[in-house]
């Protein structure tokens, strides 16, 4: 395809994205009534179908489809016929009745600014990779046959979100996935006009968790510290000639406060500098804003106005991946970081919603303790992965081996300074998309904006081949988490969002799988936002269903024995005492000098701990067999599960690519990723040392994963097996660790049961 016809199919459907049906019109009919461009032609010619329909051209909308019914294509010829079926249909309606809004399209002559939103069966386009479609459903209105899974014979993708971001066109009203033009269809649900304010939320719980999350920093930080500063007296007092520092046998307690006090003051202008240096954040301004989305300028005005704000400084992130944060320690010296890929990526009113989530964190103050925990983080992460090249560059393996181990403590150190922050981060984000909605009145736009920012993230990653830096380092504060965006931002080829995120919203024991996440279920947000929508009489951009799933309690009892061990080892601690003490007093036996010592206990818990694990052991491990194995295709059942537990085992054998950093940077497998058929999924793997195969060596190939599937907050698989075509294996050894673990436990509690 020539460059300018490109550029110019390119241009009409970001037109038919921003609702100027007249330019976008312009900009495609001379490419759909060309012969030289069959998939530009075919692409503009459905582009045509929407466009004319949204500006009540009902008769050219028809005449197009019954163009596309002749194409020598099937799977557009069953489209034009049943895209040709809802559009007589409609046309037949309008005549009879002017006030009838139902059917394929809303035909709505004006803008999003200016007019009433659409009614909710109108469709969005956003664009996606490898060619995947996505409809939408409406129970209320005829549906179209999905196209399913369509070759690559259609059309070659469009270019990804990064380059040519694209919102806006037809589609029936059925929330099914085909493979069509490398576009996603949206409802497109209404937006509020006028609308109460909702209940004032309690923030009791919020500012709890603010306050205990700045202790638990400051305690992780202070042990650290001192494990820190006594190991380096240690190493002094081993060395000849040299002596142990007295200043760092001092309690750092009150200086680390001060510390982290002041730090939590000069934060935004010392991550000012971080970002600038280390991820190229520069100044955005207002006026580039607007030209991206004016609704979320004019809301940024509004609400800080209201509250006597100044409206926060604008910075961007040369990033393609879209996220969003905010950081400062008080409103007047906020700051609201966007990256580039956001802003190409969702449309006027799903910016304005996104912006004023962060509106929310700046409201109740808990960007305050978030900004301290990113500038305690970020120079450590950053140390990780400059250590992590170093290593790269050691040829000599005898000397990367010191050097992986120490880029494995930092990003230990990392983690664990992270994880004071994974409670106040999960809670945030119920608060912050409480206040988008009030203040925009649009929650299905924050809907569409958090689902089209998972799939973006996910195109990021399937682009970079890995998780990049910015998005590990900077995930807590992001609206939605890379982890969480792998398998739902790449399933909607094969599965609706309503059944993949049913598990969110149904499954009873859903939030105990979220203890380790850093954000809250996708679903479950969504579905409070469908609450506030349904509050204000709201179709809503997502249909979940109502009914409970069935979950055994037998299994989910088995999913947690190891940890239900410890409170089972206490009670067996206390029968301990309870009998030593009786046969103490009737002088039958004198085992005083064991019960005085309370350290049994610890040992009564490791006990408990390895006799849960043991329980586990065979259900979560099951043998893996030929015949009961499952593969690609089955893949989406296994995530549309409502009732799966991460104990249902459910042995696969999946067959892609390896996905993940490269080096030192990667040792401990953190990340690993297959890119299947059907999607991106997590990889857990456990190196095994005397392999001569290194898991690093297989990134970037053809695989084939055996494995055991898993579905929890995050779907994944506990690898079994990683096969390259040339016959290299690499063998997990999840259920030896395990059985090692246990064995371990047991012991170590009889020791210190027996010992004191």
């Amino acid at each position: 395809m020539p460059s300018h016809a490109k550029s110019s199919l390119e241009a009409g459907l970001v037109a038919l994205k921003q609702g100027n049906y007249q330019t976008a019109i312009a900009h495609l009919e001379p490419i759909a009534s060309s012969q030289s461009n069959g998939t530009a032609s075919l692409q503009a010619q459905v582009g045509l179908v929407m466009a004319y329909a949204r500006t009540g051209e009902v008769s050219k909308a028809i005449a197009i489809s019954q163009n596309l019914i002749e194409s020598n294509n099937p799977q557009v010829q069953e489209w034009a016929t049943r895209a040709l079926e809802h559009l007589t249909k409609r046309k037949k309606r309008d005549q009879e009745s002017k006030n009838v809004e139902t059917g394929f399209v809303a035909f709505n002559n004006s803008t999003p600014d200016s007019a009433p939103v659409p009614p909710p069966e109108t469709p969005t386009l956003e664009e996606k990779p490898k060619d995947q479609v996505t409809e939408s459903k409406s129970d209320d209105s005829p549906s179209m046959v999905p196209l399913a899974r369509l070759k690559a014979t259609v059309a070659s993708p469009l270019p990804p979100p990064t380059t040519a971001p694209l919102n806006g066109f037809m589609g029936s009203v059925t929330r099914t996935q085909a493979k069509l033009f490398g576009v996603i269809y949206w409802r497109q649900a209404q937006r509020a006009r006028a609308w109460q304010p909702l209940r004032k939320p309690k923030l009791i719980p919020l500012r709890l968790l603010s306050a205990g999350t700045f202790i638990a920093l400051f305690w992780v930080m202070r042990e650290i510290l001192k494990l820190a500063l006594g190991f380096i007296n240690q190493t002094l007092v081993k060395l000849p000639y040299l002596e142990p520092l007295q200043l760092l046998y001092r309690d750092p307690t009150r200086l680390l406060l001060i510390v982290l006090v002041i730090l939590i003051g000069v934060s935004p202008w010392l991550l000012d500098l971080l970002l600038a240096k280390l991820y190229g954040q520069r100044e955005f301004p207002k006026d580039v804003l607007n030209t991206h989305s004016r609704e979320a300028v004019r809301v940024l005005q509004r609400c800080c106005q209201q509250r006597h704000w100044p409206i926060p400084k604008l910075r961007i992130l040369p990033m393609a991946a879209p996220i969003i944060l905010t950081y400062g320690s008080l409103p007047r010296n906020a700051r609201i970081v966007v990256s580039q890929g956001l802003l190409e990526q969702l449309a006027d009113d799903e910016i304005a919603t996104i912006y004023a989530t962060q509106l929310g964190h700046i409201a109740h103050w808990d960007f305050a303790v978030m900004s301290l925990l990113l500038l305690v983080t970020l120079p450590i992460h950053q140390l990780y992965q400059q250590v992590s090249q170093w290593g790269d560059k050691i040829s000599a393996k005898i000397w990367r081996w010191p050097v992986t181990i120490v880029a494995s403590l930092i990003y230990g150190v990392w983690s664990l300074l992270t994880g004071t922050g994974l409670w106040l981060s999960r809670l945030r984000l119920y608060y912050s998309d409480r206040v988008a909605s009030e203040i925009t009145g649009n929650p299905n736009a924050l809907i569409r904006a958090l689902l089209k920012i998972a799939i973006g993230i996910a195109a990021d990653i399937q682009k970079q081949e890995q998780t990049s830096w910015q998005l590990e380092s900077l995930n807590l504060l992001t609206p939605v988490s890379y982890q969480q965006s792998l398998a739902l931002g790449t399933i909607a080829s094969n599965l609706s969002f309503e059944a993949f995120l049913k598990w969110d919203t149904a499954n009873p024991y859903r939030r105990w799988f979220t203890i380790n996440s850093s954000h809250p279920l996708i679903g479950d947000r969504i579905e409070r936002l469908c609450q506030i929508a349904r509050h204000w009489h709201l179709d809503t951009e997502l249909h979940f269903a109502s009914e409970p799933s069935k979950v055994k309690r037998q299994s989910f009892l088995l999913q947690i024995a190891p940890w239900l061990g410890i409170p089972l080892g206490v009670l067996f601690a206390a029968l301990v005492w309870i009998t030593w003490q009786l046969a103490f007093t009737l002088k039958f036996l004198n085992l005083k000098w064991i019960y005085e010592d309370w350290s049994f206990i610890t040992g009564c818990l490791l006990i408990g701990f390895s006799i849960g694990t043991v329980m586990r052991i065979n259900s979560f491990f099951p043998d893996i067999k030929p015949d009961t194995v499952q593969t690609d295709d089955y893949l989406p059942n296994l995530l549309s599960d409502p009732s799966a537990l991460p104990i249902d085992s459910v042995s696969v054998r999946l067959v892609g690519k390896l996905l993940g950093r490269q080096g030192t940077s990667n040792s401990l497998a953190q990340d690993l990723i297959l890119q299947s058929s059907a999607g991106l999924v997590k990889l857990h793997h456990i190196s095994w040392l005397g392999q001569s195969v290194n898991h690093q060596d297989l990134i970037g190939r053809q695989i084939i994963v055996t494995g055991w599937f898993r579905r929890g907050a995050t779907p994944w698989i506990d690898i079994q097996t990683l096969e390259t075509q040339s016959g290299k294996t690499i063998h997990s050894p999840h259920p030896i660790w395990s059985t090692f673990l246990a064995v371990a436990a047991q012991a170590w509690g009889a020791y210190v049961f027996l010992t004191g």
